[in-house]
């Protein structure tokens, strides 16, 4: 589907134009978009910071030669969803690839179970909660990432990096909050979740399917949107789009490093799938959909090797958080973890995570130390060689996780996991698992969802702090505290740590450390 550069594009705007009646403004800039991502007009000025200027071509002109980055976050994917985790139902075989070529991650982690909170995490190597990101943002949210914040791309730019990013951004619409605002050269996608629009239903507490009352999801190019009305047909054609976008500004770049954030809309529901790709998993719509995100991501790598640049970049695949299990055959398989999406048991935050970099990843490795996406960030700032942003991090370096040196071990002694508005929900140290006393939405397994509509949630309140001990119990059902004094009392003793630091609205504790997010002007 993503081989041919020249039919591919041109596919697209055929489909467009029947889709979108002819007095439609939007029409033509979506179409235009289109056009742009095949490098037909591959000298248009992207953005106020676009490649080519003096500064980025000095910085790149000296120093030694830095790996190309790919980072490509997935939206609410399950631990078990790929074909290197264990998945038959459907097959993912570009995914797989970079297992193959390098190393896959069997204990990686998102800081939080939600799509706002864990961008954040990946892009600032901080606990979103530190940065004054909760949950997720909505259309109607007056805040976002704070100008002060230093993300990954404005790390790399002052090196000579070219910096694009393309999907799902959700760190605040309002155009301060945006991509080229905060270190990116370019940009095409949506500005928050798929499911925040006037087309559909999105899941609610009364677990009906009324209108969302949402306004117009937009489509955004650089800080320009390019279609106001994004709909179900558009929706469609995203993941083709993606790619395009994707493709073109690889071969764009052979000569100065770039750094390409491939953060997608699916398969977060609601989920659509190219015409190319309906029916051809034979494992329903969830199945299509992901083929043809990994189909995606294989025009990426085959256009890395038709440059010459796979040796030279760094490939990492993570997801946001584990799957929206409460969408039943439209979500997928935390594969034998408790829970999923909107829960910090295992299932809601351990995520599948793959990397690849031949010459310095060992080709089919595994690797089973812990790591959290705020380490990405710090680990790439290693690799390349530049300090870590004045503002306090959370997250480590793991580069010798990432090679798999022998004997290399997690440099964390304790990890977090907050969710909702800034509650301490678990801790995790090596092998022990503590889960505080919160309200935690579970599946009912009597009612599942199906074709879209989500089933009902139970509420189940943890009284007393929970210990599992993962390395024998990933399911997290045996409950060890009473049994583990000493371990229990370390934990408790990281647990004030944190309320010190970054708070704790479960016992309202307001933490020392933590940072107001950006804000729009009333």
């Amino acid at each position: 589907m993503f081989d041919d550069e020249n039919e591919s594009p041109r596919r697209v705007r055929q489909i467009r134009v029947s889709l979108k009646t002819p007095g439609e403004s939007f029409c033509s800039r979506w179409m235009l978009c289109c056009s742009f991502l095949v490098g037909i007009t591959s000298s248009i000025y992207w953005g106020p910071s676009a490649s080519g200027s003096e500064g980025s071509k000095n910085a790149s002109s000296s120093g030694p030669s830095r790996p190309n980055i790919v980072l490509i976050f997935a939206d609410d994917l399950g631990y078990g969803d790929l074909g290197c985790f264990g998945e038959t139902r459907w097959k993912t075989p570009h995914l797989d690839s970079i297992a193959a070529r390098g190393v896959r991650f069997t204990d990686f982690h998102s800081s939080q179970p939600v799509c706002s909170a864990s961008r954040a995490s990946l892009l600032t190597g901080c606990y979103a909660n530190r940065i004054g990101i909760h949950g997720a943002l909505f259309p109607s949210s007056k805040n976002g990432i704070h100008d002060d914040e230093t993300l990954l791309p404005e790390l790399l730019k002052p090196l000579g990096y070219r910096t694009g990013m393309v999907g799902k951004w959700h760190l605040g619409h309002h155009e301060k909050f945006l991509p080229l605002r905060h270190g990116f050269d370019e940009y095409l996608g949506l500005p928050y979740s798929n499911d925040m629009w006037p087309h559909g239903s999105v899941a609610k507490k009364s677990n009906n399917s009324k209108p969302s009352g949402f306004p117009p999801l937009p489509l955004f190019h650089g800080n320009q949107v390019i279609d106001e009305d994004v709909d179900a047909e558009d929706q469609k054609l995203l993941t083709q789009s993606y790619a395009d976008f994707a493709v073109d500004f690889i071969r764009r770049a052979p000569k100065d490093p770039f750094f390409l954030y491939y953060a997608h809309t699916f398969p977060h529901v609601p989920l659509f799938v190219g015409a190319e790709h309906a029916g051809r998993s034979k494992a329903g719509l969830y199945g299509d959909v992901l083929e043809e995100f990994d189909d995606s991501v294989g025009s990426i790598l085959r256009e890395l090797d038709a440059q010459g640049l796979t040796e030279n970049t760094l490939v990492i695949f993570t997801s946001d958080n584990g799957p929206w299990l409460t969408y039943g055959d439209h979500a997928g398989t935390a594969r034998g973890l408790r829970e999923g999406k909107g829960t910090v048991y295992e299932g809601g935050v351990r995520v599948p995570m793959v990397a690849q970099w031949p010459g310095t990843i060992p080709a089919g490795s595994v690797q089973n130390e812990t790591a959290m996406t705020i380490d990405i960030l710090p680990t790439i700032a290693k690799i390349v060689g530049t300090p870590l942003p004045n503002r306090k991090i959370d997250g480590l370096n793991i580069f010798e996780l990432l090679t798999c040196q022998p004997d290399a071990k997690c440099p964390h002694e304790v990890f977090y996991h907050y969710y909702r508005t800034n509650e301490l929900q678990a801790i995790r140290s090596g092998v022990w698992k503590l889960m505080l006393p919160h309200e935690v939405l579970c599946i009912d397994p009597k009612d599942a969802g199906s074709g879209g509509k989500p089933g009902k949630s139970v509420a189940r309140k943890i009284v007393e702090p929970e210990l599992y001990r993962l390395d024998v119990d990933l399911a997290e059902t045996n409950n060890l505290a009473d049994q583990e004094p000493e371990v229990m009392a370390r934990l408790l003793r990281y647990r004030d740590d944190a309320r010190m630091d970054l708070g704790d609205s479960l016992v309202k504790v307001q933490g020392s450390g933590v940072r107001e997010p950006g804000m729009v002007s009333p």
